[in-house]
């Protein structure tokens, strides 16, 4: 512990949390003027380290613990933007970082500021989305004595990072920083936590920002072996029907060109993740569209059909193979993933090549200029893409707006190019299912950890990463009374974003699941009143539109994407609407159910 601490332990109360009495605290130590001239409050340390990192913004919620870092901010260095909850700051800066690929930062203060920051947290390590996440702390005297706002962050966050750290030298700050930043957007991208006490904001140091790195406990795998290429290439060519499945870290890699190439070469089938969406146009003839859960027919009979799997980048998660034991079950199957974690933790594979992506298939396009075409299987793919496609029933009354023609009229206006943010639920699928996603970047949503509330702050985020982008965001009535506190931001910021409510007076997915596997026994799932959202929205000065029938539909869609600034459309919708096709939980893909 440095000179500065001890002294700072002996002239302070067990439950120091005083700025006035830090600021008291002298070095011991004379020193020469021109060292005195180079000295600097650890915050000011922690903000020239950000901004080495190249950081454009800061997502924060100020309390006691933080005010020094604050008081730094307050400088305008970087551009702060103040969120009205810590787990909208950090869905924003994970809607920031999914579009940008940049690491998004957060700011909070101790206690309850960083345990709210929680949720994000672990949806950021649910996805793979690089944060760091700077969490304040109590001064280091009070640290394990319950003081005021104090938590264990380092024991309630070591699940859900990459990393976490505690300052508790002030010249460890610049090394820190930098690590944590390496750590979050290399190898499989997550968070880190740097816990942050006060004290540390405070004392003074004369050390310097630095682009050192010394992990050596840490390695990123990159490049697959020769062999391994080899194994995939013999593999390839004796398949009959092979399938290629895109996963998120196609995305993350932003290897769509390579990917897309690669599989136009072979003519190969592509089926996708819900994170993976985006890795080939939607349009593509050789997209079948989203697997599992809720994916299409053509999909899901490709992986049960297939005689090859690639995989780029998935999990195995549930929702894609909710039976393990019956996924996929006449292929070998091949795992391309940059975390040796994934490899064979669900489903045992006949080759696991641990790399990236991106670099993987560019070995594989170099490898030769071969081609093998697989016409019959091809075909048989495209037949039933033809057979089953997404679809829905027009409501005969005439009563009720279509989600899904909803999401698929503001595809056609927006022409596939918007970024879109979800929630979580049945819209989540409707868009998955409906919208003409062309690229990565496009899509942000909560896919592991299934966060409602995630919809409005990811799209401010989106908004920041790509402000010459078109952001819609659709949320449900459930999930956007979770965050909807968010929308104070637009005006604030100027941020031309497009909300729209998805409105079934229900908690739609749970809803659904209670009809077929409870007895239809909606058990707190169907809100008794609602409020005017249109007026909510006004409250925030957001201009809203509504749609109480489907002959407003488009006539409203239009005239809120024709405002020039933010919008909301509450869309009425049946609330019995079920999401289509279905595979019931712990079934092969193949047993879908509600097909058309």
């Amino acid at each position: 512990m440095s000179k500065q601490t001890d002294i700072l332990e002996n002239e302070l109360s067990e439950n120091f949390d005083s700025l006035e009495a830090a600021e008291a605290v002298e070095p011991e130590v004379e020193l020469e003027q021109q060292t005195i001239d180079e000295m600097k409050s650890g915050s000011e340390l922690l903000v020239e380290s950000l901004a080495n990192e190249s950081v454009d913004f800061i997502f924060g919620y100020p309390g006691g613990a933080v005010l020094p870092l604050y008081d730094t901010f307050y400088d305008g260095k970087i551009d702060h933007i103040l969120a009205r909850h810590e787990q909208g700051a950090t869905h924003a800066a994970e809607g920031y970082a999914r579009v940008s690929g940049k690491t998004g930062v957060v700011v909070v203060t101790s206690g309850p500021g960083a345990t709210n920051a929680i949720t994000g947290i672990a949806d950021a390590y649910s996805d793979s989305l690089p944060l760091v996440v700077i969490t304040g702390q109590v001064a280091t005297p009070g640290i394990g004595k319950d003081a005021f706002q104090e938590a264990d962050l380092l024991s309630m966050t070591t699940p859900i990072t990459k990393h976490n750290y505690q300052v508790k030298n002030v010249n460890d700050i610049p090394t820190i920083i930098h690590e944590a930043f390496h750590i979050a957007n290399t190898g499989r991208k997550g968070p880190v936590v740097i816990d942050f006490p006060k004290d540390m904001g405070i004392l003074s140091t004369n050390a310097k920002v630095t682009e050192e790195l010394e992990l050596p406990g840490y390695t990123v795998p990159n490049q697959p072996q020769k062999e391994e290429i080899q194994k995939l290439r013999d593999y390839l060519k004796s398949a009959k029907k092979p399938v290629v499945l895109s996963g998120a870290g196609i995305n993350h890699a932003k290897a769509n060109d390579v990917f897309t190439e690669f599989v136009n070469r072979h003519q190969l089938p592509v089926v996708s993740t819900l994170l993976g969406l985006g890795a080939i146009p939607y349009e593509h003839p050789l997209f079948l569209g989203m697997g599992g859960m809720h994916g299409s027919y053509a999909s899901n009979m490709a992986l049960t059909d297939c005689d090859l799997l690639i995989n780029f980048g998935s999990r195995f998660d549930d929702r894609l193979a909710s039976n393990p034991d019956e996924f996929a079950p006449n292929a070998k199957i091949v795992h391309v993933d940059i975390d040796p974690s994934e490899i064979n933790k669900i489903i045992k594979v006949d080759l696991g090549i641990v790399a990236d992506c991106k670099a993987t298939l560019e070995a594989l396009l170099d490898f030769d200029s071969y081609s093998i075409r697989h016409e019959d299987w091809l075909e048989t793919c495209n037949e039933n893409k033809a057979k089953q496609p997404f679809a829905y029933k027009e409501d005969e009354d005439g009563v009720f707006s279509k989600p899904q023609r909803t999401i698929e009229y503001i595809g056609e206006i927006t022409q596939g190019d918007a970024v879109v943010t979800t929630d979580v639920g049945q819209h989540q699928m409707w868009v998955a299912q409906f919208y003409p996603f062309k690229n990565h970047g496009q899509f942000v949503t909560s896919g592991g950890l299934g966060t409602m509330g995630f919809g409005i702050p990811a799209a401010i985020g989106a908004k920041l990463a790509a402000p010459d982008k078109t952001v819609v965001t659709f949320v449900g009535d459930g999930g956007f009374q979770m965050t909807n506190q968010e929308m104070a931001i637009l005006e604030e910021y100027n941020l031309d974003i497009k909300i729209v409510i998805i409105n079934n007076g229900t908690l739609g997915m749970v809803k659904q699941w209670q009809d077929k596997f409870f007895n239809k026994r909606f058990s707190h799932s169907v809100f008794n009143g609602q409020p005017d959202f249109l007026k909510l929205a006004e409250a925030y000065n957001v201009k809203g539109y509504l749609v109480e029938n489907p002959n407003q539909l488009e006539q409203q869609i239009d005239a809120a994407f024709q405002h020039e600034g933010p919008a909301l459309i509450d869309v009425r919708i049946s609330p019995i609407e079920p999401v289509s096709p279905m595979v019931p939980s712990g079934k092969a893909n193949h047993e879908m159910e509600g097909l058309l």
